[in-house]
């Protein structure tokens, strides 16, 4: 007897039963097909759909016979350089439809779609584009040679009106874009050269009567274009670092003002004996200050101190400075080179090597140029007496309470009354450049007439003796009258 159909969908298919079932009429149901076999027909049918659509591409490719230039590089996310290119596709079609419009016999080439484009559209807008240029033929052909350069601007205008529609893939934005950046600029007038303050009739000050020293161009030494800059951030550092004007009242217990002022006095000698620049001398003594201004020194070692001092000033300053055991001989070897080289260190870490400052020659240097300006006819003795002036205060302690640019104005000021009573001897120029008025100099300039004609008998004539020299034309001789008050 023969299984049914139910028992049959659930035994398995033997040759026998195979046979049993073709020699009766009765049609077996499908076998249920497993997993495997799903995934082997699966990928069997995406190999035939990719062959086909390999066929239809290579197919579609025979029928295309160029791309626009335009498509190259059309992306949905705008790169760097992708406005760019769409601009410059953009220029070659125009210039093509320009050189189509002056060649009457031009071809016109059909520009197949993309596979995913319909193709009625693309046929209408070639129709459309080959209308326009017959008919644009038509009118170049008659217009001659006149017509050419409106052709030309109407093509860039078309090219403008029209970016949006020709150029697919790139925004009006970026069109804009891309016209600014390729914009030639205007041709402005070009804005004169700087004159000369002097040709301008230009005043560096407030009113006609200041003389503008700064007008000098020609020469690169006198740095005229940065010299206010310079000196307006010099009058800012001499208030950041000062040394102390009453150490020897709250930190030094050893020492007297006598007997720093003997120190310096040596010092001058020294700087004479090695031929020196003053400005070594200057920052030698403002190096003492600010060193005695933080640290506690016994009298046995104010010497080294002061020798130290003059040792980095030099190497500062100088070009060939002293040596070390050149300054240990000078002191009848007191000191030896590891002790003076121990208390460089210690001068050093303590003014954390911040050595520049501005001192009284900086500020009399600019001065002096003031003065002279103001004067048709320079005077050389001028220049002596004030710097004769300005070094005497080194050795007095109390004007260290006093600003350098303070003393410097106030040493010209009793230079000028020195060699010449008959005229005032400040000015608008002067008051300009210094920004010191008279009244504001008044205690300063009187102190220095002290000094000027010794009327506290001070033994230490070092500078003295030093400007008496005929090198100097002699201007520690010289005196002021002593009715120097009425002129404040």
């Amino acid at each position: 007897m023969l299984p049914s159909i139910s028992e049959e969908c659930t035994t398995r298919m033997t040759r026998s039963r195979a046979a049993v079932s073709s020699a009766s009429s009765v049609r077996l149901p499908p076998k249920v097909p497993t997993k495997q076999e799903l995934k082997r027909s699966i990928r069997e049918n995406s190999k035939r759909r990719a062959d086909l659509d390999e066929n239809n591409l290579t197919v579609s490719s025979r029928y295309q016979n160029k791309k626009r230039a335009v498509f190259k590089d059309v992306t949905n996310v705008l790169c760097d350089t992708s406005y760019r290119k769409c601009i410059t596709a953009s220029k070659i079609q125009t210039k093509n439809k320009i050189q189509a419009r002056r060649a009457p016999a031009a071809k016109v080439t059909k520009v197949t779609p993309a596979p995913g484009v319909s193709l009625r559209i693309f046929q209408d807008q070639e129709d459309t584009r080959k209308d326009m240029v017959e008919e644009e033929t038509q009118k170049s052909s008659s217009d001659a040679l006149g017509s050419m350069f409106s052709l030309e601007s109407e093509g860039i205008e078309e090219m403008q009106q029209n970016a949006e529609s020709d150029i697919r893939g790139c925004s009006l934005a970026d069109l804009r874009l891309e016209e600014q950046i390729c914009r030639k600029p205007l041709q402005q007038n070009p804005t004169p050269c700087m004159k000369d303050k002097a040709e301008a009739g230009e005043t560096y000050g407030k009113g006609p009567e200041i003389t503008d020293i700064d007008s000098d161009l020609q020469d690169p030494l006198m740095c005229s274009l940065y010299a206010p800059d310079i000196y307006s951030n010099l009058r800012v550092a001499e208030l950041i670092r000062r040394p102390c004007s009453n150490f020897m009242e709250t930190l030094q217990r050893d020492i007297s003002q006598r007997m720093r002022a003997i120190l310096i006095d040596w010092l001058v000698e020294v700087s004479e004996e090695y031929k020196l620049a003053s400005d070594t001398l200057y920052r030698s003594v403002y190096f003492i200050d600010r060193f005695l201004s933080q640290n506690f020194i016994e009298r046995q070692k104010l010497q080294l101190v002061g020798i130290t001092c003059m040792l980095i000033a030099s190497k500062y300053e100088e070009i060939c400075p002293p040596g070390v055991k050149e300054l240990c001989f000078i002191t009848d070897n007191t000191y030896s080179r590891a002790e003076v080289l121990k208390m460089e260190r210690e001068v050093l870490n303590s003014l954390c090597f911040q050595l520049s400052a501005p001192t009284v020659k900086t500020f009399l240097r600019r001065f002096l140029h003031a003065a002279h300006a103001s004067h048709k006819v320079p005077c050389v003795e001028l220049d002596f007496l004030a710097y004769y002036l300005a070094e005497l205060t080194l050795v007095d302690y109390s004007f260290l309470k006093l600003l350098p640019s303070l003393i410097a104005a106030s040493a010209l000021f009793l230079a000028r009354w020195t060699l010449d009573q008959s005229s005032y001897p400040w000015n608008s120029t002067l008051e300009h450049y210094t920004n010191y008025k008279v009244q504001d100099m008044k205690i300063t300039v009187l102190a220095l007439q002290d000094l000027q004609l010794n009327t506290s008998s001070c033994p230490l004539n070092a500078i003295r003796e030093k400007y008496k020299n005929q090198k100097y034309k002699s201007v520690a001789t010289l005196s002021s009258p002593k009715t120097l008050h009425k002129l404040f």
